[in-house]
């Protein structure tokens, strides 16, 4: 039953993700000037929360735009309406719901649909991971100098030693290829699905990565925080890879590695 409404619900959200796309809807600020919440979010949000609560309107949920509906339940569910919103508001087609459902502390399903593009990633602990019901794994590379990454900044953050600039420069005045696509939750489906072989991010929420996380672990990824501890959504830092790159991965955001 929960497969089914995680499934309902990511398509919910989706549909006002399609509707709202390249047309005319309300646009304002959070914090920071491109930290933006369209009414497209707030709508999404609306229709995944529907659909979750017809099946289980005791629920614990934590979304973006709300925050925490708080409820004893032992099931949490970990909400982005619309993850790459500045995408979405530009008209770039690189954007998705994203849902995990947590049980006892642990993440057991994983849903990130992007509509536009027609890619629908879903994961069950212990099952694997999916790309529109097709299995999908990580990549082999064997290490960070041969590797295409990915990564994403803060919109408010400050200019700290080994912030995210520092340690963008650090693999780009090396030649190596990162890229920024402006949604955590695709970026994490990409490297489930071998097209990165590496993401690190130093700021995130629960939302962004809840979902992308177990997707990567169970197409046989490696997801840690930046000492390399086991992954919590609700800690900032992100560290996913192949698996074959993440120790090498982790020398070079904390500015240890030597190539």
């Amino acid at each position: 039953m929960l497969k089914e409404t995680l499934i309902k619900a990511t398509f919910a959200g989706a549909k006002v993700l399609q509707q709202y796309f390249n047309g005319e809807y309300r646009i304002s600020n959070k914090e920071g000037v491109n930290n933006l919440v369209t009414e497209a979010d707030l709508e999404s949000e609306k229709a995944i929360f529907k659909a979750i609560k017809d099946d289980h309107p005791d629920h614990f949920l934590l979304s973006e735009e709300t925050g925490e509906v708080i409820s004893d339940s032992i099931y949490k569910w970990i909400i982005d309406p619309i993850d790459g919103t500045v995408n979405f508001a530009n008209g770039i087609p690189i954007c998705c719901v994203s849902i995990a459902v947590e049980q006892e502390g642990q993440i057991i399903l994983g849903a990130v649909y992007n509509p536009l593009l027609n890619e629908f990633f879903f994961a069950q602990k212990g099952f694997g991971a999916t790309l529109n019901d097709k299995k999908i794994r990580v990549s082999n590379k064997p290490d960070v100098p041969t590797s295409c990454l990915v990564t994403g900044f803060p919109y408010t953050y400050l200019d700290t030693p080994n912030g995210p600039l520092e340690v963008f420069e650090r693999f780009v005045r090396r030649g190596i290829a990162v890229r920024r696509l402006g949604s955590a939750a695709i970026d994490l489906c990409w490297v489930a699905a071998g097209r990165f072989d590496g993401f690190y991010e130093h700021s995130l929420n629960a939302w962004d990565s809840a979902a992308g996380f177990l997707i990567v672990e169970e197409a046989g990824g490696k997801v840690t925080d930046f000492e390399g501890n086991v992954y919590s959504p609700y800690q900032p830092h992100i560290v996913a890879t192949n698996g074959k790159i993440h120790e090498e991965m982790l020398l070079a955001v904390n500015g240890k590695w030597e190539a």
